[in-house]
Parts: structure tokens; sequence; C-alpha cells
């Protein structure tokens, strides 16, 4: 217990340092949210190790209250930017509502497929009626990885 006592107070900054690459790693990994905070806090205190001369029970509470604070901050304020983008912003088949997209081959009944910047989709027509190769449509609506169109 000693070596790691001596170790933070020869290095305090190299190690808060190597605690936010560990937590940055876990969240690239996973992909959560919620790591990034503590990952941004780590750093924070590696910074105010560097500067300023924080025992290892003062970096401690600080690194504490910077994860607590940015996490209820990201969770209060963050939600409202991400849906007024249109929702998951990692989610880039409900990004594809709206937009034009150009029949591949006549549709079979209301099924067929639509070209969108250079990716095929499977598709089903909105109403009834018949669509030929080529004929453009308007995304309308997304269930699963099909995609609902209507004539443009």
């Amino acid at each position: 217990m000693d070596a790691l006592a001596d170790l933070y107070a020869a290095q305090p900054f190299w190690i808060w340092v190597a605690l936010a690459a560990a937590l940055l790693a876990v969240e690239i990994m996973t992909g959560s949210g919620w790591l990034l905070w503590a990952a941004a806090s780590a750093a924070a205190v590696a910074i105010a190790t560097g500067i300023g001369d924080l025992t290892f029970a003062m970096a401690l509470l600080v690194f504490a209250a910077l994860t607590i604070v940015s996490t209820l901050l990201a969770r209060r304020y963050l939600p409202r930017a991400v849906t007024a983008q249109g929702g998951d912003i990692n989610d880039n088949v409900d990004r594809l509502v709206g937009r034009s997209a150009a029949a591949v081959q006549p549709f079979e009944g209301r099924s067929g497929r639509v070209l969108i910047d250079g990716k095929e989709w499977p598709a089903e027509l909105e109403g009834e009626g018949r669509l030929d190769a080529g004929e453009k449509v308007e995304v309308v609506g997304v269930s699963g990885v099909r995609l609902t169109v209507r004539r443009a």
C-alpha cells in the first residue's frame, strides 16, 4: 500500500491522466455517455494537480464533485439538443426521414428498393398505386431498416 501512496505522491498528474484515459477508453468501447463526464473530470483534476498542490483526499473530492455536477448538467441540457436535431445522433436510419430517393426498380405491389446517397434500402410505398424505376420518392417513415416512401 505504501508503494501506491509513494507513486501518487511522486506523480499525481500522470495518475489522473491515466485514469482519464482509461475512463475514456471504456466510454469509447461502450458508448454509454456516462463515463465521458468522469473522464473529463479526471482530466480536470490532472490539470488541477499539475498547477496546484492537491492532496489525494482533496483531488478525490474535486473529482467526485466535478463528475456529479457535469453528469447532472449533461443529462439536464444535452437531451434537448439531441432531440432538437431529430433523435439519436448515432441512428443514421432515422435521419433518412424527409430525404428524397429514387426507386431502383419498379415496385412489386407496394414493395421495392430505393437509392439514397448511393445505398439501396428496402422500401414500402405509402398508399396505393404503381411506382416505376427511377421515379422520385420522399421518405416519410422508418420501421426497422424498411423505409416508408411516397411519391415526391
